[in-house]
C-alpha cells in the first residue's frame, strides 16, 4: 500500500522579476511503514516538498496523497493523521517541557497519558528536565521534545525535516535509532537531510537536486548503478594534485573526500597507470592511490554530473 504518492509536483516562488523553481515535476511513492529518506543539500526543494505534503503549501500543479487524503481537498483530515517536524526549533522556547507537550496533546485532544506508550522511550530521556524552559535545553534535547510533540497524537505518517541539523553525532545516532524503533510500530517516516551517510539508514531514498530527483531507490540499489570505477588518491601536495587530475583529459571527476581526493575516469579502461602519470608528472610525495567502492555522495556527485 502507498501512504505517501506525489505526481509531478511543481513549484516556484516569485520576488519580484526573479522566479526561483523550487520543485520541476517531481514523482516518487512512499510504500507503508518504510523510512523513507529525502536527500541533498540546501536549497535542493527539501522543504518546500515537506510543506506541500503537510499542507502548509500549496503546489503551483501537480498531485499529492498523504495516506490516501489529497493534500488540497483533505487538508483537514491530513492534518489529523501526520506528525511533522520542522528543519528550524519551532516550539515555544518560553513554556517547558511538560507545558509544550501538554499544549500539542491539547490541539488533537489527547493527553500525554493517553498516547504516553508511544512517546514513553523518547520522552524518558528528557523527563528529568521537564520543568525546564525548552528554550534553555540542548541541541540533542530539543531533537527529543520536538519529535515527543509530533508524536503525541499518535499519528500513522510522520515528517521530519532535517532533524539532524545542528546536533551531535552521538544524538545523531541516538535519533536514527529511535525512528528504527518508531517504524517497528508502523509509522511511516518521510526524513530529509543533508548528510549523505544518513542515507544507508533509510529503507530507500530519493536524492534531490535543484527541484529535480535524480534518482529514487534503495541505497544499495543506487550504488550498484554507479557507472565508473572509482579510485581514491591522497599526496602531501593535495591541492596541486587536484587540479592537475582535473586538468587532464581523460578524467570524468575529482574532488576531495577526507584524505583523499576520488576519482573517476571518462573510459573505464583508464586505470591507475593515467594517475601514477600524473603524480610523476608532477613530483609528488608521500603518494597513496586505491581503488574503492562508491559512496552515496559519490553516487550524488556522478548523477548531477
Amino acid at each position: 500500500m502507498k501512504t505517501i504518492t506525489v505526481e509531478q509536483l511543481v513549484k516556484n516562488y516569485q520576488n519580484g522579476k526573479v522566479v526561483t523553481n523550487a520543485l520541476k515535476g517531481i514523482s516518487f511513492s512512499v510504500d507503508q511503514g518504510e523510512i523513507f529518506g529525502v536527500i541533498g543539500p540546501d536549497g535542493a526543494g527539501k522543504t518546500s516538498l515537506f510543506r506541500i505534503l503537510t499542507t502548509l503549501l500549496e503546489a503551483d500543479s501537480g498531485t499529492a496523497t498523504v495516506d490516501g487524503f489529497d493534500v488540497v481537498k483533505d487538508f483537514k483530515k491530513i492534518r489529523n493523521c501526520v506528525g511533522y517536524m520542522p528543519g528550524r526549533f519551532s516550539l515555544y522556547p518560553d513554556l517547558t517541557v511538560q507545558e509544550n507537550l501538554e499544549f500539542f496533546a491539547s490541539i488533537f485532544n489527547t493527553s500525554i497519558e493517553e498516547n504516553y506508550d508511544l512517546i514513553k522511550e523518547i520522552y524518558q530521556q528528557i523527563e528529568p528536565f521537564k520543568n525546564r524552559r525548552a528554550g534553555q535545553l540542548s541541541g540533542g534535547m530539543k531533537q527529543k521534545l520536538a519529535l515527543s510533540c509530533a508524536l503525541i497524537h499518535k499519528p500513522t505518517v510522520l515528517f521530519l525535516d532535517e532533524p539532524t541539523t545542528g546536533v551531535d553525532a552521538v544524538s545523531r545516532k541516538e535519533f536514527w535509532e529511535m525512528l528504527h524503533r518508531l517504524k517497528i510500530q508502523g509509522i511511516t517516516i518521510l526524513v530529509s537531510t543533508a548528510y549523505m551517510d544518513e542515507a544507508t539508514l533509510c529503507d530507500r531514498v530519493a536524492l534531490i537536486q535543484n527541484g529535480q530527483l535524480l534518482s529514487v531507490n534503495t541505497p544499495k540499489g543506487i550504488i550498484s548503478e554507479y557507472p565508473n570505477s572509482l579510485w581514491a588518491i591522497r599526496a602531501n601536495e593535495m591541492y596541486a594534485l587536484l587540479h592537475a587530475i582535473k586538468a587532464d583529459p581523460d578524467i570524468e571527476s575529482c574532488y576531495p573526500f577526507g584524505q583523499y581526493h576520488h576519482v573517476a575516469f571518462k573510459n573505464p579502461e583508464s586505470n591507475q597507470k593515467k594517475l601514477e602519470q600524473i603524480i610523476q608528472n608532477g613530483k609528488y610525495t608521500d603518494v597513496e592511490i586505491k581503488t574503492i567502492t562508491p559512496n552515496i555522495e559519490d553516487c550524488f556527485m556522478a548523477l548531477m554530473n
